[in-house]
């Protein structure tokens, strides 16, 4: 294996490490076994979903327990705003207006983070064990202080954890962060299933029942996944004259599902915000708000359902420049074999991708929704459902896809380099 390649792999490998080890790194002034306790018994409800994104981070509340999803949050906002506003459109754009533009994530990161840590903060004073004894070992304006810069703190560390596993490790670091924390809980999940199969809380047929959905539900994402729309390319003699001794790729590849990882991670971003801001809260009208938004409730799952869709035409539309695909296509003497170079190409492209994404959109939201629904009743310990299993898998696609890509590479430099 390339050189390069396993650095890239260990430099990953080691910044995931270090994200696993702050996962056990405690805010200042917490009881950890009164937080052990309760959330023993809130693993199936919006608890046990912050819990699964963090890594069981929440249940120790480590300095991450908000993770990474304030830096999403953040970017979600950049992107609709960038959709928006064409001088920021622009700004993504250029080199130097990138830098600008990430710096405005960066700042509204920390805005969203001290909201969200003094909202837990907030709940937290009303916590106590089954003795009776407090959550907060400090006084509350001090710990409210201690625990607001302390998540900053661990958000902003995984947010530069994130960039430089993207910069230079192996792919995207903020989907390795959250595919991290998922997979990093299902040793757990799976002890806590035993020993209710074992006590007899949960009978045989119920576990494999889930096991069965699970495989399924992986089957399914990597059939789609893998799927894409092939629009066949011909080019002109004497474009395929001049490039006789090269390869020509004769098709446009377009994925069925354009968008990836990115609308099950913003829908889960968007919804996660207000629950940890109205989970302080004890006011009754807005405990009722907050119980429809607990990922137990059907509204809940018909939001993540609206969610995902909405973001899946929103990102696929980004990713995919139908008009820069056709004038590269003119410029090169390729064209759609029946179709008009030009914005006739423009208007093929977009309308093969606005049907495949609405194929893909639907799908994303089905398997991110679907599953929890029907194992709602089998009394699973632990927070399940298909956005988990999306994430684990997409991101284990694309990384596995990143990796191969470098050894292609590798092996391309190598034959370059001896003159083949």
């Amino acid at each position: 294996m390339n050189k390069n390649l396993v650095n890239k792999i260990l430099i990953t490998i080691g910044f995931l490490f270090i994200y696993r080890l702050l996962a056990y790194v405690p805010v200042p002034g917490v009881d950890t076994a009164v937080i052990a306790s309760f959330f023993d018994s809130h693993q199936s409800d919006a608890l046990g979903l912050f819990n699964m994104f963090s890594g069981n981070a929440v249940q120790r509340l480590s300095i991450i327990s908000l993770g990474i999803m304030p830096y999403i949050t953040a970017s979600i906002i950049m992107e609709l705003l960038a959709a928006t506003f064409p001088t920021l459109g622009q700004m993504k754009k250029e080199r130097d207006g990138m830098v600008k533009y990430m710096q405005i994530i960066r700042y509204a990161t920390i805005v969203i983070t001290l909201i969200q840590a003094v909202g837990v903060s907030v709940g937290l004073q009303s916590l106590t064990g089954p003795t009776g004894n407090s959550a907060i070992l400090a006084d509350h304006t001090t710990f409210i202080m201690l625990s607001a810069v302390s998540m900053l703190a661990g958000t902003m560390l995984l947010m530069w954890i994130g960039e430089q596993i993207t910069q230079s490790g192996i792919g995207n670091g903020i989907s390795l962060i959250i595919f991290a924390g998922i997979v990093s809980a299902i040793p757990r999940a799976i002890g806590q299933t035993i020993e209710m199969v074992n006590t007899g809380a949960m009978s045989f047929i119920i576990v494999i029942a889930i096991l069965a959905l699970i495989l399924t539900t992986v089957g399914i994402i990597i059939y789609v996944e893998l799927g894409e729309r092939r629009v066949p390319i011909t080019y002109a003699k004497k474009t395929m004259m001049q490039n006789q001794n090269k390869r020509v790729m004769n098709y446009i590849p377009i994925k069925v599902n354009l968008a990836g990882v990115i609308p099950v991670i913003f829908a889960s971003a968007i919804l996660m915000f207000p629950m940890t801001v109205l989970s302080s809260s004890t006011n009754p009208a807005i405990q009722a708000i907050a119980d429809y938004l607990n990922p137990n409730s059907y509204f809940f799952n018909f939001l993540t359902f609206v969610f995902v869709v909405f973001f899946a035409f929103f990102y696929a539309s980004i990713t995919f420049n139908a008009k820069d695909i056709a004038d590269n296509l003119k410029r090169q003497g390729g064209f759609i074999p029946g179709i008009r170079t030009g914005d006739a190409t423009r208007e093929f492209l977009n309308e093969t991708a606005s049907r495949l994404t609405f194929t893909g959109a639907l799908y994303l939201g089905l398997v991110a929704t679907l599953p929890f629904m029907i194992i709602k009743g089998m009394g699973v310990p632990f927070f399940f459902g298909g956005t988990a299993v999306l994430i684990v898998v997409q991101v284990a696609l694309d990384t596995m896809r990143k990796i191969e890509a470098q050894i292609y590479m590798s092996k391309y430099e190598t034959l370059s380099a001896v003159g083949l």
